[in-house]
């Protein structure tokens, strides 16, 4: 079997197709959710972000930020499953710089304590993506530098999950869930009016006006 890594074509095909898909879909059905995406990044803005993590960005994700870098969500909800949102550039920063600060504090920490009983909130590899709200970073996602692999955070001592995706893999599956209902096992894709509403993170307060999406 080959595995060999693809090509940069290949990842910035792949991506901006699954995103496109996405986009489309949204245009199409959820106008309002639409609408709350942010433009894409330019290159230069990516670059000085990467020199403030100092880290490299994944090719995947500086592809994607380059068609949307944020997602403003409507009433608390962005497009992604779990009613998640595309952080924009300066949370991205900004989180980053926080969760490193909080594993310098556990790393002091660490050093008294047991090896089994060290405790890691973040790595300096991981890119936050998307956080649980536009505006709500208890949990979210990130992208692991080093390994190209999706990962969950969660401040509420959650278990960790296992996303086992990568960046393209997963948004090629959101693409798929909106486009095929009898494809959505990782969550429910409905609708509230134009806006793109996720079962998992419905807010009771919309619950009776929630449509989820036929098959």
């Amino acid at each position: 079997m080959n595995h060999e890594p693809l090509s940069d074509a290949v990842v910035e095909r792949q991506v901006s197709d699954a995103w496109e898909r996405i986009t489309a879909w949204l245009r199409r059905h959820a106008p309002a959710s639409y609408a709350a995406l942010g433009p894409g990044a330019t290159a230069a803005a990516v670059d000085a972000l990467e020199e403030d993590l100092g880290i490299r960005i994944p090719l995947a994700l500086r592809v994607l930020w380059s068609l949307t870098a944020g997602d403003d969500g409507v009433d608390g909800a962005g497009c992604l499953p779990g009613n998640q949102a595309l952080m924009p550039l300066h949370a991205v920063a900004g989180f980053y710089r926080q969760q490193m600060a909080a594993q310098a504090h556990q790393d002091a920490l660490n050093a008294r304590r047991p090896e089994g009983d060290r405790v890691t909130v973040w790595a300096a590899v991981w890119v936050p993506v998307a956080s649980y709200g536009p505006a709500d970073r208890t949990s979210g996602l990130y992208l692991d530098a080093s390994t190209g692999y999706l990962g969950r955070w969660s401040r509420c001592n959650e278990g960790p999950g296992d996303e086992l995706d990568t960046l393209t893999t997963y948004l090629e599956d959101v693409a798929d869930m909106l486009e095929a209902r009898a494809l959505a096992s990782r969550d429910r894709p409905g609708l509230v009016g134009g806006t793109l509403v996720w079962g998992s993170g419905l807010d009771p307060a919309r619950e009776g006006r929630w449509r989820p999406l036929a098959s």
